[in-house]
């Protein structure tokens, strides 16, 4: 018997997540009040189908190379599950910053981080083009699928690189699409390139065919994997999606 419930209960909270992905979206010229709107019913059910929308951010987060006396932003880190992937090496980190500006994702980070126990993490409700730390003041700069629901996510990746010291990890996991011509990069059809932005645009995921080679512009690259994988409950198509490590120069 408990071998049927528990994917009934999973399939009953990813059709509560669907029906609240399916509804119009907020009209709401203020980006942190569109966001709230989109997330507000699907907090609570957010990590069990994002497990399994958003590949790859566990990979991510494993290949830092995070080590003691290391500080971390999460930036777009919403419920602070990305902190989970961490192992052993989280409890060691000097201090941890999750950064979001969507109320509803930063209740759950805050009730992660009590029921953890993590004494190093701090939740912000902040900006991330515009966090309220020192310049070159940390060691690692996470975005787990979240630039492509920043509107300026070239500012964003400003930020990043401005917070990061030199030498300092960055890593990126997101859904994209190629440029018209992306060589030697990985080259997505003309018709990836119009269905996928099409389709996720309306839950306000924005892919950019600009997000690698913005990366390799700003910083020295260590892994790029680009890959795709299949949607939940969509039975067409694989969505392209990429993983980017680098660190910011030594000198810039």
């Amino acid at each position: 018997m408990l071998t049927l419930v528990r994917p009934m209960g999973r399939v009953w909270q990813d059709l509560r997540t669907l029906s609240h992905l399916a509804r119009p979206s907020s009209r709401s010229s203020i980006h942190a009040d569109r966001l709230e709107h989109f997330y507000r019913g699907q907090a609570a059910d957010y990590d069990a189908f994002r497990a399994r929308l958003l590949p790859g951010r566990c990979q991510l987060v494993q290949s830092l190379g995070l080590s003691p006396g290391a500080v971390w932003v999460d930036l777009g880190g919403g419920t602070a599950h990305n902190l989970l992937h961490a192992g052993p090496v989280l409890a060691q980190l000097r201090q941890v910053h999750v950064i979001d500006i969507t109320p509803s994702l930063l209740d759950v980070a805050h009730h992660r981080r009590q029921t953890q126990g993590w004494t190093n993490v701090s939740v912000m409700e902040a900006d991330a083009t515009a966090v309220d730390l020192p310049d070159a003041s940390v060691d690692f700069v996470t975005c787990s699928y979240s630039l492509t629901m920043i509107p300026d996510w070239f500012a964003a990746l400003d930020e990043a690189f401005r917070l990061l010291k030199p030498g300092g990890v960055i890593g990126v996991v997101d859904f994209y699409v190629s440029r018209a011509v992306a060589a030697p990069r990985v080259q997505h059809s003309a018709l990836t390139r119009r269905v996928w932005p099409w389709w996720f645009g309306h839950s306000h995921v924005a892919l950019s065919p600009d997000h690698l080679p913005y990366l390799l512009k700003r910083f020295r690259p260590l892994s790029v994997i680009e890959s795709r994988t299949p949607l939940p409950y969509v039975p067409f198509g694989r969505v392209p999606y990429y993983r980017f490590v680098g660190t910011k120069p030594q000198s810039s």
